[in-house]
């Protein structure tokens, strides 16, 4: 059997895709990954996302999504893509379990992985909204307290300033004592009065209160190895993200960081495959921007299939 449209990944970017392709009466198949639901599975709460007034878990809203894209006709597959054939249309997509799928066209939608430093207990406490790695998403849950931001570029940059609206003090801490970020970016944070900096530190240790919430980072300085237990109330990671698009052999331009890189509005530099969501953008990240991608790049995959 050739399908029409084939959809991998089970984030908001996939299951909007999955949603429009399946109500222009394309039959999609989404393969979802063995991480279903992506990022939002671990997040809390979603309180900027539209239609929810007060508020949602991740999970939930996954869940929504899911059940929205099964009601119109998608065809859920639960495994992981283990590589795509770019060279010949049909699409040849081999998936883990050992089963070939034939496609006419595919939308990439597999997001990005956050980087965390995956110390003991950390899982643990994302899940309770400790520790995090979007300030746009959490920040608010984190009204006059003191924060801790990690990394050393322009995220880490955002991500600290933007904290500054809500929190008593944010304290930057990084391995070095020079930063990547840009220079215009660096001067912003470093001006900010509530921003305070200690660089030449690393976290070795996350440190929990009785109710098992972090109340303390255990620091080692990396030019004396001196110790010291430093208070906070969260801590949000700012260290970089990694698109999940190793299963695609280099065989979509990318940019030097592995982004899908989008040729003609959603459509890679291979006819008949498009990307949304956070495995091509760098900028948003944001589940409602994801969502308006996978809306985007099912209308043209429509378009395309059409004149093709």
């Amino acid at each position: 059997m050739i399908h029409n449209v084939c959809i991998i990944g089970s984030g908001p970017a996939g299951y909007t895709a999955s949603i429009y392709c399946a109500r222009a009466q394309l039959n999609p198949i989404l393969i979802t990954g063995y991480s279903i639901g992506g990022q939002l599975m671990t997040t809390s709460e979603v309180e900027n996302f539209p239609g929810y007034s007060k508020g949602v878990t991740g999970p939930d809203m996954m869940k929504e999504l899911h059940d929205q894209a099964e009601r119109f006709g998608t065809e859920f597959i639960n495994t992981n893509v283990k590589n795509i054939d770019c060279s010949s249309r049909p699409f040849h997509i081999t998936l883990d379990n050992g089963e070939d799928i034939l496609s006419k066209s595919i939308i990439v939608a597999t997001g990005a992985e956050a980087l965390w430093l995956n110390l003991e207990g950390e899982k643990k406490l994302r899940s309770r909204g400790c520790i995090s790695s979007c300030a746009v998403c959490d920040g608010y849950f984190h009204l006059d307290e003191n924060l801790i931001v990690v990394g050393g570029g322009d995220s880490m940059c955002e991500e600290a300033v933007f904290l500054t609206k809500f929190s008593k003090k944010v304290t930057v801490i990084h391995r070095r004592k020079e930063f990547r970020a840009s220079k215009i970016m660096l001067e912003r944070a470093q001006s900010n009065p509530k921003i305070e900096w200690k660089t030449g530190y690393v976290i070795e240790k996350w440190l929990t209160n009785d109710k098992g919430d972090l109340n303390k980072v255990f620091l080692r300085n990396i030019t004396d190895n001196s110790t010291e237990e430093f208070p906070c109330d969260a801590c949000f990671l700012a260290i970089g993200h990694k698109p999940s698009t190793q299963f695609l052999n280099n065989q979509l331009e990318t940019d030097n960081n592995g982004y899908i890189l989008h040729k003609d509005h959603t459509m890679t530099s291979v006819a008949g495959i498009f990307s949304a969501g956070d495995c091509t953008d760098t900028r948003y990240r944001q589940a409602i921007s994801a969502a308006g991608q996978g809306c985007q790049a099912a209308l043209d995959c429509e378009k395309w299939l059409e004149e093709s």
